[in-house]
């Protein structure tokens, strides 16, 4: 009993350990986003010796449209995740309860997607793009993620969880395949689906190649790339302090999101069967 606490003990020890190293950049980013901007950037300067203030925020988001790449980026992801919260909805009910000839196996040769490296498919999704004539639009942003094989697998797996007899009730009331979707199914789904809408959310959110890839006009584009713009921007070597503010603008709506549905996320992980 006494060496199992230890052992208890010490990991926890080293899994607060580990959250104080990851926290360490997150913490110097606040640190030099709310110094002033003619604070010289020493170690006594560093952690608000020089006071608190917010110019450098105001600045970074005068640099460049902040404001248009915000909603850049909310409409793009917006977009896909309506999109995928349709598809993967449909997808994981079909291969958990639907009798489908082969679903077995559709469902192995979808989950290769998983398999693929994203980077493998940026040629051909460019081609693609480029055939449809959507080069340069947002929509080219959003269509390669219409669908999603890690979403499909989460919504298999919580539809799974339901009994089938639930689903031989509402046949045997009248209800079609769609009614028993809306109200035997979706209720107990809302984590599953709240996790994945973060999942995806987050991704696109912080997605900078392909976008950087696909579009071209300054008024289209996320906020990841905008930010990226306005790192170059400066001609006198790094400006540590806009560019800390820039990277807390992007990231603070995040990092908000996950505060709020972290719990969320984690039971919805635990109910599917994810480890």
């Amino acid at each position: 009993m006494i060496r199992r606490r230890m052992l208890d003990g010490l990991a926890l020890a080293g899994l607060i350990a580990w959250a104080g190293l990851w926290l360490v950049p997150l913490l110097w980013t606040v640190a030099v986003a709310f110094r002033p901007p003619d604070a010289a950037l020493t170690a006594e300067t560093l952690w608000y010796g020089g006071g608190l203030s917010l110019d450098n925020f105001k600045e970074a988001w005068d640099a460049v449209p902040f404001a248009q790449y915000y909603v850049n980026t909310l409409l793009i992801v917006g977009g896909i995740l309506i999109v995928q919260l349709i598809t993967v909805t449909l997808a994981g009910y079909a291969f958990a309860r639907r009798p489908l000839p082969g679903r077995e196996g559709l469902f192995l040769v979808l989950l290769t997607q998983i398999l693929i490296p994203t980077g493998a498919l940026l040629i051909p999704n460019y081609a693609t793009i480029r055939a449809l004539n959507l080069y340069d639009t947002r929509l080219a942003v959003m269509l390669p993620f219409f669908a999603s094989a890690f979403g499909t697998f989460l919504m298999r797996q919580t539809f799974r969880q339901v009994p089938i007899d639930l689903d031989d009730a509402a046949r045997l009331d009248g209800a079609n395949w769609l009614q028993t979707l809306r109200h035997v199914y979706l209720p107990g789904a809302r984590p599953a689906l709240v996790a994945f809408a973060l999942v995806s959310t987050i991704f696109h959110w912080n997605d900078f190649f392909w976008p950087l890839i696909v579009l071209n006009s300054d008024a289209k584009l996320p906020l990841t790339v905008g930010l990226a713009k306005f790192t170059q921007m400066g001609e006198s070597g790094a400006q540590w302090s806009l560019i800390t503010a820039g990277t807390l603008l992007v990231i603070a709506p995040l990092l908000v999101l996950f505060l709020i549905f972290q719990r969320q996320f984690v039971d919805s992980m635990l109910k599917s069967g994810l480890k």
